[in-house]
């Protein structure tokens, strides 16, 4: 049992979905690992929703800059290369032995694996003097994981869909694939329910302005149930994924998510304006689809594009019992790594 520190993790929202999520599921696993974590957030209103009853051991915090006179803990933890207040840092050259970690954004390039762990000596600056260690999300044993929470498998193992279904209101029905769908704006909703509506499908879709737009054109599509759910907990988001036969996530919280569930997925990328994406997406689909038979890798990969609007929508639907079988076998896979957390706890013990 190694010792139990005192981290700091910032986090600056540009999407309070994902970059909080993160940051909230890493503070409050910390912190059930018997950790105490001060998370400092420009924007901590999604918690209202995502996190209602807080986690012991955790102290959400506003981030404030400068923020003078708060002494660092033992971690420090800028998620996304967030850049903690400069009287912040410069608080941390009086705390020897602080770790600084620079959590990076998750990827399947190759790059990953050559820059997981690497040192950044700070040569100027607010933190001049100190060292600053990339810490890389991933997807093999030379990256630094997951994000799992160590009671995960138990959790979903003794989970009652029936009871959590009726609770949103929705019927339980085995004839028809139940499909989950969180997206950003400008998701190509219309070709997605026009391409769901021979399937029947139950359509559950996650509050934003994706379900305004769902709700416009379900009309037209009338062999498909539209459920509009509310704002769900993060423990209530994963129950969704688990009960839904396709799942379709955005960004780098929910996609996690969906992986532990077990159940296909769609990922819909962060698009950037330089197009690097696209590379990015190509890099989790041919690590992802390795191992898979070549005709559904051509079908999960090209319905992954056709969403991400960088190829033209397939004809009909993946055959979702292979496509099933597929992600178990990765969930299994992933499931073999240390988790995020326990890497995190054991990087910080060898550099403290």
């Amino acid at each position: 049992m190694g010792a139990k520190l005192l981290w700091d993790v910032f986090c600056r929202v540009i999407d309070n979905h994902g970059d909080l999520g993160v940051c909230w599921r890493l503070a409050a696993d910390l912190a059930a690992r018997g950790h105490r974590v001060r998370l400092w957030v420009d924007d901590a209103a999604a918690l209202a929703w995502m996190a209602p009853h807080g986690a012991d051991g955790v102290a959400v915090l506003p981030w404030r800059d400068p923020l003078p006179g708060e002494t660092p803990g033992n971690v420090v933890v800028e998620a996304f290369g967030c850049d903690p207040p400069a009287a912040f840092v410069r608080a941390m050259q009086g705390r020897p032995g602080c770790v600084w970690i620079n959590l990076e954004y998750l990827s399947a390039e190759a790059y990953v694996e050559r820059s997981h762990g690497l040192a950044s000596p700070q040569f100027s600056g607010a933190g001049a003097g100190l060292t600053k260690w990339f810490f890389y999300p991933g997807f093999s044993a030379a990256t630094g994981g997951l994000l799992r929470e160590p009671d995960l498998p138990a959790r979903q193992a003794g989970f009652d869909r029936a009871s959590f279904l009726a609770g949103l209101g929705v019927a339980a029905d085995a004839t028809r694939p139940r499909v989950s769908l969180f997206a950003y704006p400008h998701a190509p909703v219309a070709e997605l329910l026009a391409w769901l509506a021979p399937s029947g499908a139950q359509v559950l879709v996650c509050p934003g302005a994706v379900q305004a737009a769902v709700q416009a054109q379900a009309a037209a599509h009338p062999s498909l149930t539209v459920h509009s759910l509310p704002w769900l907990s993060q423990p209530d988001y994963d129950r969704l994924l688990w009960t839904c036969d396709l799942n379709f996530v955005r960004g780098e919280d929910s996609f996690v998510r969906a992986q532990w569930a077990g159940a296909p997925f769609v990922w819909q990328i962060y698009a950037q304006d330089d197009g690097v994406h696209k590379e990015k997406l190509d890099a989790f689909l041919d690590r992802h689809l390795q191992e898979a038979d070549a005709p559904l890798a051509a079908a999960v990969a090209r319905l992954s594009r056709a969403w991400n609007g960088l190829a033209p929508w397939p004809e009909r639907l993946p055959p979702l019992a292979p496509w099933h079988a597929h992600t178990l076998r990765w969930r299994s896979g992933l499931g073999e790594q240390s988790d995020l957390t326990t890497a995190l706890e054991a990087f910080v013990a060898a550099k403290r």
